[in-house]
C-alpha cells in the first residue's frame, strides 16, 4: 500500500495534478497494461504456437477475437456504457479484468477449438467492461484542462505492457512451454490491475458521485449528428487497419519472413515502444491544437506505414515500418475519447464511446480474420495489405470531414 502511495506522488508530480488524479492516472495506467497491454498484445505472439500445434488456419487463429467481440460488442457495449454512465466505470472495471485474466488462463488449458472459442468469448468481456471504455470515461470525469495528458499516461500503460509481453512471453515459452507461459500471463494480469481499481473514486467529490447515480443525460441528439457517424466510421476504419496489422504481424515475420522468435519479438517490441512516444506526442498535441488534426495526423501515419511492409525484405525497412506505425498506434486509440469529449461532452461519453468502441471492436475483430481469409486464398499477404491500407485511407478520410467544435 506504501508504495501504491509513492507511485501516486510520483505520478503527481510528473503530470502537475492532485493526489486523487494522480491515483486515477495510475489505476488506468495498470488497467489498461494489464488488460490491453498483456492481453490483446500478448495473445498474437502465441498464434504460430497453436497453428503449428494444432493445424489450424491463419483464418482460424485470428477468429476467435473476432468470435468474441461480434457476439459481446453489440449486446454489451451499448450497455457498459450505460451502466458506466448510471453507476460509475469501477465495479465493472474489476470485473473485467478478472474475467480477462481468467479467459487467457483458459485459453493455456484449451486443446480443442470450442475452448479457443469460449475463451476468446470471455476475453471480449473483459475488453468491454475493463479495458478503454471505463478507463476513459474514468479518466475524462478526472481531468479537464490536463486530458489529453492524462489519457496520454494511462494509455502508456498499453504500449509498455504490449513491449514487454513478448520479451516475458518468448522467455517462459522458452522456459516452460507456451501453454505454461499463457497461465502465467494470466495470473500476472489479475495481481497487477485489480488492488488499484479496488480503491480508485468513481468521480472526484461527493457530489459528482451523487450526479452521477441520477438518470444519464439523453444522447439522441448526438445519434442524430452526422459528426457522430463520421467519427464512427473514421475510427471504425483505422482501428481496423491497425487491428488487421498488429493481429497478424508475428504470423507475418516468424512463419512467412523466417524471423527468429527473439527477432520478431525485437519488431514487435520496437511497435509498442515507438507506441509510447505516439501516446506521448498524441497527448501533448491534443492539449495545444485542434483535437481533429491531430486525429488527422495519426491516421495519415497509419496510412503510411502499412505499406512498407510490402518493402520488408529490404535491409532496414521493417524497422521503420515499426517505429512509424508504432508511433500511429499509439495515438490511435486515444484520440477517439478526446475527440468524442470535444464534440458531445462528458455526460454522455460512457454510452456515446459504448457505441463506438463496440463498432471500433467489431472492426478490430472482423479485419484480422478478413486478413487471415486473403492470405488463405492466395498464400501471400499482398491483398490483405491492400485491404488494410484502403481501411485506413477511408478512417483518413472520414477524419478530415469533421467539424472542430462542439455540437
Amino acid at each position: 500500500m506504501k508504495q501504491n502511495v509513492l507511485n501516486e506522488s510520483i505520478v503527481g508530480e510528473k503530470l502537475g495534478i492532485s493526489k486523487g488524479q494522480a491515483q486515477v492516472a495510475a489505476t488506468a495506467f495498470l488497467s489498461l497494461f494489464s488488460l490491453v497491454g498483456f492481453s490483446f498484445y500478448g495473445l498474437p505472439f502465441f498464434y504460430d504456437s497453436m497453428v503449428t500445434e494444432f493445424g489450424w488456419s491463419r483464418s482460424t487463429i485470428t477468429s476467435g477475437n473476432a468470435f468474441g467481440k461480434i457476439i459481446v460488442g453489440p449486446v454489451f457495449g451499448f450497455l457498459a456504457g450505460w451502466i458506466i454512465d448510471r453507476f460509475g466505470p469501477r465495479r465493472l472495471m474489476m470485473a473485467g479484468i478478472l474475467m480477462g485474466g481468467f479467459a487467457v488462463i483458459g485459453l493455456s488449458q484449451m486443446s480443442a477449438l470450442w475452448m479457443f472459442y469460449l475463451c476468446y468469448l470471455f476475453v471480449a468481456l473483459g475488453y468491454v467492461c475493463g479495458g478503454p471504455l471505463p478507463n476513459q470515461v474514468l479518466l475524462s470525469r478526472w481531468f479537464d484542462k490536463a486530458r489529453g495528458k492524462a489519457m496520454g499516461f494511462a494509455y502508456l500503460g498499453i504500449g509498455i505492457g504490449g513491449m514487454i509481453v513478448p520479451w516475458i512471453a518468448a522467455l517462459l515459452t522458452q522456459r516452460v512451454g507456451w501453454h505454461n507461459a499463457l497461465m502465467i500471463i494470466g495470473i500476472l494480469m489479475i495481481v497487477i490491475a485489480i488492488p488499484m481499481v479496488w480503491f480508485v473514486k468513481e468521480s472526484p467529490d461527493v457530489q459528482e458521485e451523487r450526479r452521477s447515480a441520477e438518470p444519464p443525460a439523453p444522447i439522441s441528439g448526438v445519434l442524430k449528428s452526422w459528426p457522430f457517424y463520421l467519427l464512427a466510421i473514421g475510427s471504425m476504419c483505422s482501428i481496423g487497419a491497425v487491428g488487421g496489422t498488429n493481429q497478424h504481424l508475428k504470423l507475418f515475420l516468424s512463419l512467412d519472413q523466417g524471423y527468429s522468435q527473439t527477432e520478431a519479438a525485437k519488431i514487435i517490441s520496437l511497435v509498442l515502444a515507438s507506441s509510447i512516444i505516439g501516446r506521448l506526442l498524441m497527448g501533448w498535441l491534443a492539449d495545444r491544437y485542434p483535437k481533429k488534426y491531430v486525429m488527422l495526423l495519426i491516421y495519415t501515419l497509419v496510412s503510411l506505414a502499412i505499406p512498407l511492409l510490402y518493402l520488408s525484405s529490404s535491409s532496414g525497412v521493417i524497422y521503420i515500418f515499426a517505429i512509424i506505425f508504432g508511433i500511429a498506434f499509439g495515438g490511435d486509440y486515444m484520440i477517439i475519447p478526446l475527440m468524442a469529449a470535444e464534440l458531445f461532452g462528458v455526460k454522455v461519453l460512457g454510452r456515446v464511446m459504448g457505441i463506438i468502441l463496440t463498432a471500433d471492436g467489431l472492426a478490430e475483430a472482423l479485419s484480422p480474420w478478413l486478413v487471415g481469409y486473403l492470405y488463405d486464398q492466395s498464400k501471400n499477404y499482398v491483398d490483405g495489405f491492400a485491404a488494410l491500407i484502403t481501411l485506413a485511407v477511408i478512417g483518413a478520410i472520414a477524419i478530415a470531414l469533421l467539424p472542430q467544435r462542439k455540437q
